[in-house]
């Protein structure tokens, strides 16, 4: 992969980032290669062979939404590290079943079938509203009192 495609690919993505007003999702997806590289060496190498092979081309072409691309991304590297299913959550709060693209509004959150296993994060909208914050602090970051 060229220097010049990691580039163009960085550059439609901060842009999509900056007109949507979304967060970058790149810091908690190096955290799941980095969970996935310990527990999943053969999901590792497919995570990595797919960011290389489909996800910077995709993104580099400039063709297509580089949010919605990075979003499937995180849910295969969610899906790598623990199996189950990924929902979107709309502003009221209420999951619906992932279906790409995510709608920009809408957190997606793994949930893994394994009992016990909390939530993974895959997308977050650029500010969440009070029920998708309740939703994150219980279900990703396991608190057990609301703030």
């Amino acid at each position: 992969m060229s220097d010049d495609l990691n580039a163009r690919a960085d550059a439609c993505l901060e842009a999509a980032l900056k007109e949507a007003g979304a967060r970058d999702p790149r810091e908690f997806y190096r955290e799941r290669l980095r969970e996935l590289k310990q527990a999943n060496p053969e999901g590792y190498a497919a995570a990595v062979a797919y960011y290389r092979d489909t996800l910077i081309p995709l993104v580099a072409s400039g063709e297509g939404d580089p949010l919605a691309a990075w979003t499937e991304y995180g849910r295969r590297l969610a899906e790598a590290v623990s199996p189950g299913r990924t929902v979107s959550v709309d502003a009221t709060g209420r999951a619906h079943p992932y279906q790409a693209p995510a709608p920009r509004d809408r957190l997606v959150l793994h949930l893994p079938d394994a009992k016990g296993g909390r939530a993974i994060l895959v997308g977050l909208p650029g500010e969440l509203s009070p029920a998708q914050r309740a939703t994150y602090d219980v279900l990703v970051a396991g608190k057990q009192k609301l703030r």
